[in-house]
């Protein structure tokens, strides 16, 4: 499963890479609204909760904005990018009701918006909108009242966010991308540089840790679960490199303005990032019985593999075979000790592994 983005047509000047304040409030929203997604900022989240307790509500209000399906609201929507969070709020509050309910609707949703309605059609008391708030409904209270609202007073409820987006950059986040802003735009000058000299496809899959290329032409693979196939040009492609939303990888084609791309930047990545064909081979590795009691042994000290057969009382090469499947899965390491070989198991891949599963889902 994987997205496909085909970058063939690109010219120079239509790759942007820089970092969006609003794109990046959206992230830390996210953190604090699952938290249970982002571990490593355990200690952030708890602190910006802190910041202002009044604020939790509304948070809850518009969470499903900043779920799993990202609202478009929150990407760049055009090039070049602004130059802070005033500017794009600024951007948001000019927004006609028929254009913010139009970028809005399917994130409340939490779908495409191909499975929306036009933001025309969705007036108060129209079939489409009442079906559009059932819809909504069905898949959790939360996003019912959020759609109800959204149709019935759209300006309204995006001032009513404005003003929560203003709070919480008030609260926590004017700190925290003062600190990150920096490292972000530097990050973004290295992508922009080898841009000026490679191929889009190639600096992507560079970039991406779990990306690749695939077939003829500048096609690069984004190792999701999720499948799509998305033809970048004629829009511009803008890369929104990030330090909160890992595990994430987030793309966003909707809009005809420009397809952005947020990803972590390998800093804010702990760990680094499986491809889901890695993590498959690492739990299938676990499922057989004869190589968990393998790692009993390799557990508790660095053993041979003539060693290893004579506990278990197997064949040399039946303990190799099994060896060679941990290893290759990453879950033991090898070391030649003059003339021998021992093995030990990778204990803190095997203590990251619940970790990694809920990551690799996440992203």
């Amino acid at each position: 499963m994987s997205i496909v983005l085909d970058l063939g047509g690109l010219g120079p000047a239509d790759l942007v890479a820089g970092p969006c304040a609003l794109s990046e409030l959206m992230a830390s929203l996210h953190v604090l609204a699952e938290p249970e997604h982002h571990p490593e900022a355990t200690g952030w989240a708890a602190r910006a909760a802190a910041a202002d307790p009044d604020l939790g509500d509304e948070l809850l209000f518009f969470a499903p904005l900043w779920a799993r399906f990202r609202c478009r609201l929150f990407f760049p929507r055009a090039v070049p990018l602004a130059a802070g969070l005033d500017e794009e709020l600024a951007a948001v509050a000019a927004l006609p009701a028929e254009e913010f309910l139009e970028l809005v609707a399917p994130g409340v949703l939490g779908t495409t918006a191909m499975s929306v309605p036009p933001a025309r059609e969705l007036r108060p008391g129209s079939a489409a909108a009442e079906e559009y708030a059932r819809r909504c409904l069905r898949r959790s209270y939360a996003r019912g009242e959020l759609a109800r609202q959204l149709v019935a007073a759209p300006l309204e409820l995006r001032d009513r966010l404005l003003a929560v987006l203003r709070a919480a950059d008030t609260a926590f986040f004017a700190e925290d991308w003062r600190a990150l802003r920096p490292v972000l735009e530097d990050h973004a000058r290295e992508v922009r540089r080898r841009l000026a000299t490679r191929s889009p496809a190639d600096v992507l899959a560079e970039l991406l840790p779990t990306a690749a290329r695939v077939g003829p032409g500048e096609r690069v693979r984004l190792d999701k679960l999720q499948i799509d196939e998305v033809k970048v040009a004629p829009r511009p492609l803008v890369l929104v490199p990030s330090a909160r939303v890992w595990p994430h990888l987030t793309v966003k084609h909707e809009h005809p303005s420009c397809v952005a791309v947020q990803y972590p930047v390998p800093a804010a990545a702990p760990g680094g990032q499986l491809t889901v064909r890695d993590l498959q081979d690492r739990l299938m590795a676990l499922t057989s019985p004869a190589r968990m009691e393998l790692c009993r042994h390799l557990l508790g000290e660095p053993i041979t593999t003539s060693e290893l057969a004579a506990r278990l009382g197997s064949s040399e090469p039946q303990v190799s075979r099994a060896l060679r499947t941990l290893r290759e899965a990453g879950l033991v390491r090898s070391a030649r000790d003059g003339k021998l070989v021992r093995h030990r198991l990778a204990t803190d891949v095997i203590r990251r592994l619940g970790h990694d599963v809920l990551a690799t889902v996440a992203r």
